[in-house]
């Protein structure tokens, strides 16, 4: 039951409705955590606005899936970990490698050294070593790249959070696996 309740449609401000229509028209519907960000409509414009830049930055939307299921999972979010479980599908994830993505893991080398660094990022909350950042970037990721990668995990955490404490409905199909689930 949520904790806190999704803005319908109907209901919504001038701002929020004009926000619910771009979502509908790009995802053909509209989340219930974004209706629940509704509730304060600057907070759902700057989630949109983030992470459409992200998007349009240089790591690809398969490895920007594995940092969201890997921070939905170190953050124990039951919504993200189903949302990106279903959106790693539509980019061309395997089942296989959202089982991975969701332990911060890839059989992709590439995708491997990003996340083990993402981790890293989530699990010592942005206190990286040198050492940390010359891996990732001898992985062939450059300066610009892994600032995304810490930008990914920033976006990620905020929705975790949102959703953690408002706990909305998930609107997608569940998740194999979270640690709040464990």
């Amino acid at each position: 039951m949520p904790r806190i309740h999704p803005v319908e449609p109907a209901n919504a401000d001038a701002k929020a409705k004009t926000l619910f229509e771009a979502v509908q028209q790009k995802l053909g519907k509209v989340p219930n955590f974004m209706k629940t960000m509704a509730h304060a409509p600057a907070t759902l414009a700057d989630y949109l606005n983030f992470s459409g830049a992200l998007a349009e930055g240089n790591l690809s939307a398969p490895l920007r899936e594995r940092i969201a299921l890997a921070t939905a999972q170190t953050n124990g979010c039951d919504y993200c970990a189903a949302a990106h479980q279903a959106i790693g599908k539509m980019v061309g994830l395997s089942a296989d490698e959202i089982a991975l993505g969701f332990e911060g893991d890839s059989s992709d080398p590439n995708a491997k050294a990003a996340l083990a660094f993402a981790r890293q990022v989530l699990d010592q909350r942005g206190e990286v070593t040198d050492a940390d950042i010359q891996t990732v970037k001898a992985a062939g990721f450059s300066d610009g790249d892994v600032l995304e990668i810490v930008a990914n995990v920033a976006l990620n955490i905020f929705s975790n959070y949102v959703n953690n404490v408002a706990e909305p409905d998930v609107d997608f199909p569940r998740a194999q696996t979270t640690r709040r689930a464990a």
